[in-house]
């Protein structure tokens, strides 16, 4: 018995008949029922109830027809696995990266891997646009939020933990807010692309507190898509800020932003690597995940 013998029972299990099952592979009809035959006695029992009508399965036969459908991926699985391990760490990786992970980390990150890897060449976009990557030939990306688009897998790197601040100087002037509920009387920073919005100035905040959700309505008194941007608009004492935590994380351990609303979260957003659907990702993909995973653990309280 061999592979070829479990291919050709496939066909004519699938196409029900020799003749149709012999056109596909392209031998005769009586060569393929020889093989089938030959099968036959390989294993020594019957696999198929032949009438001039109509092809059965025995149970032999059905037990066999399980296996035997998933012969044609097994081998090409075994081929790419094989091409895969021979091909080596070399060639390109196109990246598309979030500017606040790819200041804070993943441009060091990716440097060392190159410095790992000298025949990798690694191309790095930082954007916060969900581009199409089959499109834009984007082998990998770094993404945070839910993944929508089911042709895509995705590896769980960390959980981004966001938070509300703003500067001393703003509540020496403002006054300090206890409870979200008072941002409607604040000048609140927002990061535009992140955030539902109900019209072209008002933005809502989530917040959590004893398992209940909190959904507060903000107007926005500065709007950028770029994180850092907000940031030193917050220090500037310009208004209060909603973020990531590991963009403001040296802000707030020296005091120059103070977290607000003590006993009540922000939101918290999964940050994943993201890849076009591949049964057999490439060897230097696959690193390069690996590598940034690394990368994120040794700066998870920038996270948490």
């Amino acid at each position: 018995m061999n592979a070829a013998d479990l291919r050709l029972f496939h066909l004519v299990v699938k196409s029900e008949s020799f003749h149709n099952a012999a056109a596909i592979a392209g031998i005769s009809a009586p060569a393929l029922s020889k093989r089938i035959s030959k099968l036959e006695t390989d294993l020594g029992v019957q696999l198929i109830y032949r009438t001039t009508r109509r092809l059965t399965l025995t149970d032999a036969g059905k037990t066999l027809a399980t296996y035997a459908k998933d012969i044609d991926q097994q081998v090409n699985e075994a081929v790419a696995a094989t091409i895969e391990s021979g091909e080596g760490m070399s060639g390109t990786i196109n990246i598309s990266v979030p500017t606040v992970s790819g200041e804070l980390l993943l441009a060091e990150a990716i440097a060392e891997f190159g410095m790992l890897y000298p025949d990798i060449t690694v191309n790095m976009r930082m954007e916060n646009q969900f581009v199409d990557l089959v499109k834009a030939g984007i082998d990998l990306a770094i993404r945070s939020g839910v993944l929508k688009d089911s042709s895509l897998k995705a590896k769980h790197l960390i959980d981004s933990q966001w938070v509300a601040c703003c500067s001393p100087k703003y509540l020496a002037a403002k006054g300090l807010a206890t409870h979200p509920t008072q941002l409607s009387a604040h000048a609140c920073l927002v990061y535009a692309h992140t955030h539902t919005h109900n019209n072209a100035q008002q933005y809502e905040w989530p917040f959590y507190h004893d398992k209940k959700t909190l959904k507060v309505n903000v107007e926005s008194r500065f709007t950028s898509n770029n994180a850092n941007a907000l940031k030193n608009a917050a220090l500037t004492g310009l208004g209060i800020v909603y973020v990531p935590k590991c963009c403001v994380y040296q802000e707030l351990s020296n005091g120059s932003l103070v977290e607000l609303f003590d006993g009540y979260l922000a939101k918290s957003v999964g940050v994943y690597a993201v890849y076009p659907f591949t049964r057999h990702m490439p060897l230097k993909i696959r690193r390069l995940i690996d590598h940034l995973y690394t990368a994120y653990k040794a700066k998870h309280s920038y996270f948490e």
